[in-house]
Parts: structure tokens; sequence; C-alpha cells
């Protein structure tokens, strides 16, 4: 299967090594200004997008055009969803979109709304959701802190949800959950040691996505496993 990334900084360089692993053969890389004009003359099986939050808007419509599926694992671009996803209809090609490719922030994910479940019907519990990430990433609070929100949220967690976030250094991926109650805490947290994670996870998903239409997200992985 042939790959076209999108982006070459820390993680398309990881993807790049781990390619192989996966039976995966790099055919391009789209860095900088140049990238529109670099997709439409690129061919590849699925682009593998970790570039910045303008940039997806762009260039997932010239993608869609060339007939490639797209991994995507920017994240900051979303208020731009709806339309991208009429886009990728209309084209007949399949998007994996993840706030985060680590497969256990996706059971992590699970865990937190079972307890936001539970503790929302406890009207004396608080909920907070901190997040730490390096100093060049680019939006904040990250999307995998919102992604967690809306489990919460989606799980009956009505009340207020404080979000917080940390900038500083070369931190990979920490998030912390919390419920305070009057006399006691709960924490439940997930740290990335090696952003590596989020490489294996997206040369995973993008042979998933092979042969694939339209628009999934890691559950619908997750699912088709089952």
């Amino acid at each position: 299967m042939k790959l076209l990334l999108i982006g070459h900084g820390r993680m398309g360089r990881l993807v790049e090594s781990l390619a192989p692993r996966y039976g995966c053969e790099v055919a391009g890389v789209v860095t900088g200004a140049s990238g529109p004009d670099a997709i439409r003359s690129a061919t590849a099986d699925v682009a593998v997008d970790f570039s910045v939050p303008a940039a997806v808007p762009v260039n997932l419509p010239l993608l869609a055009s060339r007939g490639m599926s797209v991994v995507i694992g920017t994240t900051g671009w979303q208020d731009r969803e709806a339309e991208l996803r009429v886009v990728v209809e209309r084209a007949g090609i399949g998007v994996l979109a993840a706030a985060n490719f680590s497969m256990a922030m996706h059971i992590f994910r699970q865990i937190v709304g079972e307890a936001a479940r539970r503790f929302a019907a406890r009207p004396d519990t608080g909920a907070w959701i901190h997040e730490a990430h390096h100093a060049a990433k680019k939006d904040a609070p990250s999307g995998t802190a919102l992604m967690l929100k809306a489990a919460m949220q989606a799980a009956g967690y009505a009340r207020a949800i404080d979000v917080s976030s940390t900038r500083a250094g070369s931190i990979p991926g920490t998030h912390v959950v919390g419920f305070d109650g009057p006399a006691d805490t709960v924490t439940l947290a997930h740290e990335v040691r090696d952003r590596a994670v989020f490489a294996h996870g997206a040369l995973e998903g993008a042979r998933w996505l092979h042969g694939r239409r339209g628009w999934f997200g890691i559950d619908d992985m997750f699912q088709s496993r089952d």
C-alpha cells in the first residue's frame, strides 16, 4: 500500500520510519506552501495527515479529487468538519479522523465515560480535565481533551467540566480527568511516553481504511474487529 505523507515534522517522520512494518511504502511527502501543487500530481492509496490545522480544509478536497483516502491525525480544524464531510461523500473516498491515535487512549475514553456516568448521579461532585503537551503544539485545549469532555457529556454528566492546558518543553501528551467530591477525589490519567504510539495507530488506521468509503472514527475501527 502506497502512502502520501502530509506534513513531515516529528509525527510525519515517525510514520515514515515505521511504515515498512505495516507493509506500506511512502510514495511521497507533502510539506509547506507547495503542498497543494504537490498533491495535485501525487499518486497513493492513502494519505496520512499530521500537518497543521489550517492545512486540512485546503488539502482534503485536493486529496479527494485525486481519489485518495485520508487518515487525519491533525487537530484544531473541526469547525470545518461538516463541509469536509460533504466533500468526502461526493468523492467517494474514506476518511479516518481522530484527535488521538493511541489505541489505549480510546479505551481510556470509554473508562472516563463510565466514570462520568456514575458521578453524574452525585450532584456534590465536580469534574475537570487537565492536559499537557509540548510547547510547539498549536491548539489548546487539545483535541483529545475536547474528545474526553464530549464523552463525559454524552455519558450524562451535565454539570460544568473545567478544562485547562499546559504547553511546555517536549511533553508528548498527558491527560488527567478528575472528579472531586466533598471529602475525596478520583483521578484518571493517560500519559504518553513515546510519540511513536500515534504513528503506530495512524498506520494501523491506514491499513484498515484502505478500500473503505465514508467518514470514520476510531470506534468504527474497533467495532469492525469485534
